[in-house]
């Protein structure tokens, strides 16, 4: 590991000018920066430390909706009385998410801006554009079977790794950032990410003199929401396929419907497309399979993972079934 500086923030004005130093970035669980610092993937000159910062709260907004601080770790966000009542989409999420002992080491923030788990990408013998623009994607006519079906380029496949962000594409988030200057900007969660493009080591519209301090969460929308994961194992493990729903019913007909998927592209990928498919028609198999098809239309697999499109079809049809006979 390179040798570094390290400061501890006070407060989160002076953490944001901090961090406005060349090199510099913040830690706080360190549950995924540490990691890529030992292996070379992050080697920045200087550590601000943000965890100390008071901004783990978890509050009540006058809309009805939740504001939760970036510094609130995951296992208190998904042990909250009022996410698990109200947003339980996103208490499941959490839980499906890594072991205990990390949820209670990341935080909010964190989770949002973990990096990809593409083998390349970890790998600094291999060609990845994300981690070293211009070098190419190794995953690309490579071992690719847990890569992008949606969203990609002839640039990078990766997708991005987070459980909690896709919940939370389906409640509609806001993310809260605080610039330099001290001004405040909200940002929804679905366009927070971009795709990769041919820049995929930009991952976000976060800019280099601005920190996350909370998620707002909207009023709950009405109706049963839901969190599946499908991967290679029971526990500990990043999904292949994810869907997060929110489903709303009445006397047989889908009423309105929020349809999120993760595993499958660089972004948490919300689909207007399966939505679109959903309102104002019968809570039938039929129409799951319609909004299935409409959510993978433009679904294109790299070989290995060609797998995945029929999967995630097959987990989306599943969970709205069952989001639907219990809304």
């Amino acid at each position: 590991m390179r040798s570094f500086t390290y400061e501890r923030a006070t407060d989160a004005q002076a953490a944001v000018a901090a961090v406005s130093r060349t090199g510099a970035k913040f830690i706080s669980g360190g549950t995924n920066l540490l990691d890529l610092m030992k292996l070379g993937i992050e080697h920045p000159s200087h550590l601000v430390d943000i965890s100390r910062l008071p901004l783990r709260e978890i509050e009540e907004l006058p809309d009805g909706g939740l504001r939760i601080g970036a510094q609130a770790g995951n296992s208190d966000v998904a042990a909250d009385t009022r996410v698990r009542t109200r947003y339980p989409v996103l208490s499941q999420a959490l839980v499906s998410g890594a072991s205990g002992q990390l949820r209670n080491k990341a935080s909010t923030g964190g989770n949002l801006l973990q990096r990809t788990r593409c083998p390349y990408f970890y790998d600094p013998a291999a060609g990845c554009n994300k981690r070293n623009p211009g070098s190419g994607c190794s995953a690309i006519g490579g071992f690719n079977r847990i890569h992008a079906v949606l969203g990609a380029s002839e640039s990078c496949i990766a997708t991005h790794p987070s459980d909690m962000a896709v919940a939370m594409t389906a409640l509609e988030a806001e993310i809260e950032l605080l610039d330099a200057d001290g001004s405040v900007r909200r940002v929804a969660i679905t366009d927070f990410y971009r795709l990769p493009g041919d820049t995929p080591h930009i991952e976000t519209v976060l800019r280099p003199d601005e920190m996350i301090t909370g998620v707002l969460l909207p009023p709950p929308l009405p109706g049963r929401q839901l969190y599946r994961k499908v991967r290679d194992r029971a526990s500990y493990e990043f999904a292949l396929v994810s869907v997060a729903a929110v489903v709303s019913t009445g006397q047989g007909t889908i009423s309105e419907a929020r349809v999120a998927l993760g595993g499958v592209a660089h972004k948490p990928w919300r689909s207007l497309e399966a939505e679109a498919e959903l309102a104002g028609r019968p809570a039938t198999m039929a129409t799951y399979r319609a909004a299935a098809e409409a959510a993978m239309r433009d679904a294109v697999g790299q070989g290995d993972n060609d797998f995945k499109i029929e999967l995630a079809r097959r987990t989306l049809c599943r969970t709205l079934a069952q989001a639907a006979r219990s809304s």
